[in-house]
């Protein structure tokens, strides 16, 4: 009697099925860890940004040249010529869920109001001004 040898048996295929769980078990997290790391970079480079304009703003003024209002409150605006407007402009990417990016390097003005365990989605970044012209914080609102 001939025997057919063509193919998998039932135990080969569920060993590798089981394989492929468990590397995707283990894959899933650390995808998620970089993913939320990621997104806290962003939200960290965009407070940079931030910061870059209100700094440029309180040297040279707003469009017109005028001292940035300190009774005002500002938000970043990258599509703005001086970067900042009135209106909320969202650009949080961060969920609150920690991946532990490094935000040591940030000004005090940014470091005392940044927690990347805030859910930042869909926030603007406020900047507010003291009554001598100096950035008084930059925060997620």
């Amino acid at each position: 009697m001939k025997r057919n040898n063509k193919g998998f048996t039932l135990a080969e295929l569920l060993i590798v099925v089981a394989i492929i769980a468990v590397l995707v078990a283990i894959a899933i997290p650390v995808f998620t860890t970089r993913l939320e790391q990621s997104r806290e970079t962003t939200d960290i480079a965009n407070l940079r940004s931030a910061y870059a304009a209100a700094q440029v703003a309180a040297l040279s003024g707003d469009e017109n040249g005028k001292k940035m209002d300190q009774t005002k409150t500002y938000y970043y605006d990258p599509n703005n010529n001086i970067g900042l407007s009135t209106t909320k402009v969202p650009m949080g990417k961060g969920t609150g869920t920690d991946g532990k990016a490094d935000y040591s390097a940030l000004p005090d003005v940014i470091k005392t109001n940044y927690n990347n365990s805030n859910d930042n989605r869909d926030k603007a970044i406020e900047v507010k001004y003291d009554e001598k012209g100096s950035v008084q914080y930059i925060k997620f609102n």
